[in-house]
């Protein structure tokens, strides 16, 4: 089990740990933060030039009405969202809030949902999946709840096992975070999926909290999205029913915008109209000329489709490389490898001789997860290699870390 001190530092932090004084066996690539370094669009300079003068201005927290409806014309287009005669259903003035990323977001939404819910158990809880993105358990202790791990392993596609799931827990439920395209697996929630949780939801009372900032980033086939399960599952004629349900997005994954810090949250109105309260007094606004840029990137798709064809370039690299020795097959979506390598000793072990001798740094999997009572970890038999470096680096790191794996054989 880790220690206290353990449990409260990031997967980084640990990464540090592991290797300090450790000097790299050949010349550096760094393939652990989820960082994008492909080229901004090119529009990016232009427009936030063109808008300048607005950062002397203080942004209303609710976004300008283009970038609500930017996005919500995103939103139609990428998941096919129509009501017949109606059109869109998405609101733009009761359905969406802009992101200082979507990050933020993630965190803020658990304070207010437990308020909101007006939930009186003595022991709330959030469930998270195991491996989880930090800022799931930030929100969680920042709630006041207890954070719940749902295991997502090989046996159950890397995704949370919705059958296995206690309904006493889910009563006491807050929200349940769910990220799709899943950071670090790239697994992907099918409609079928979201519409079983969706109805888990509306049964117990908690939020889905949909983290999608990686669904643009895919192999071949568009993930489905948990506003298209809402659909399904509203009566034509209705508009949309979104109870229940906030999905998060930004443009740091999309549009190669890591830095802009900006991204929005869509769903349930009634919340959405108490976030905005409690927003007002505690998040960070999105300046206008972040909001113009991000009206641009969302009504282009020529970037974000160059974008895809990088990564896939990648992940063939490592198809070619990893997968005759490990069993390795590119996963739905996401940036990220997740390898098993315990034939090797398992994440730690490999993280360290990688360093060592290959001049590679990766990430633990277990430094992404959270033990078990027994001493488990669903990540532990993993690393996750972050794709964001170009192809011919990319392809060198594949080249040495197949090299170094046949070595240890």
């Amino acid at each position: 089990m880790l220690s206290a001190d353990q449990q409260t530092a990031t997967s980084f932090q640990r990464l540090n740990a592991l290797l300090h004084g450790v000097k790299p066996g050949q010349d550096p690539i760094v393939l652990t933060v989820g960082e994008p370094r492909h080229a901004l669009p090119d529009f990016t300079g232009p427009v936030l030039m063109e808008n300048l003068d607005d950062f002397r201005r203080y942004p209303a927290m609710q976004g300008t009405e283009a970038f609500r409806e930017a996005v919500a014309g995103w939103l139609g287009r990428r998941y096919n969202l129509a009501t017949g005669a109606d059109g869109n259903p998405i609101d733009p003035a009761r359905h969406i809030l802009p992101l200082n990323g979507s990050r933020e977001g993630l965190f803020f939404a658990a304070l207010s949902a437990r308020t909101f819910l007006g939930k009186t158990d003595p022991d709330p809880v959030i469930l998270l999946p195991n491996p989880y993105y930090h800022t799931y358990s930030a929100g969680a202790e920042a709630a006041g709840a207890r954070a719940v791990y749902m295991d997502a392993t090989a046996d159950n596609g890397f995704l949370p096992d919705l059958d296995a799931l206690d309904p006493a827990v889910l009563d006491r439920a807050i929200a349940l975070y769910l990220a799709s395209p899943a950071n670090p697996q790239g697994s992907v929630a099918s409609l079928d999926y979201w519409t079983r949780l969706i109805g888990l939801s509306r049964k117990h009372r908690f939020f889905i909290f949909a983290d999608e900032c990686y669904s643009e980033i895919y192999r071949d086939t568009p993930p489905p999205g948990v506003l298209e399960a809402a659909q399904i599952l509203t009566r034509p004629g209705d508009g949309i029913d979104l109870s229940g349900i906030l999905t998060f997005n930004s443009l740091s994954k999309r549009s190669n915008m890591a830095g802009l810090r900006c991204g929005f949250a869509v769903g349930d109105p009634e919340f959405m109209a108490n976030w905005l309260t409690f927003r007002n007094r505690a998040a960070p606004q999105v300046p206008m000329p972040v909001q113009a840029v991000a009206v641009a990137a969302l009504s282009d798709e020529t970037h974000v489709i160059e974008n895809r064809r990088l990564y896939n370039a990648k992940f063939a690299s490592a198809e070619r490389h990893l997968g005759s020795l490990t069993g390795f097959t590119a996963p739905a979506g996401g940036f990220f490898v997740w390898l098993d390598v315990g034939r090797w000793g398992g994440g730690v072990r490999v993280t360290e001789k990688l360093w060592a001798e290959a001049g590679v740094k990766v990430v633990p999997g277990g430094y992404l997860a959270q033990d078990a009572d027994d001493g488990g970890n669903p990540g532990a038999a993993y690393i996750r290699i972050a794709m964001v470096e170009s192809l011919d680096i990319t392809e060198r790191a594949m080249q040495r870390i197949a090299a170094a794996l046949r070595g240890w054989t």
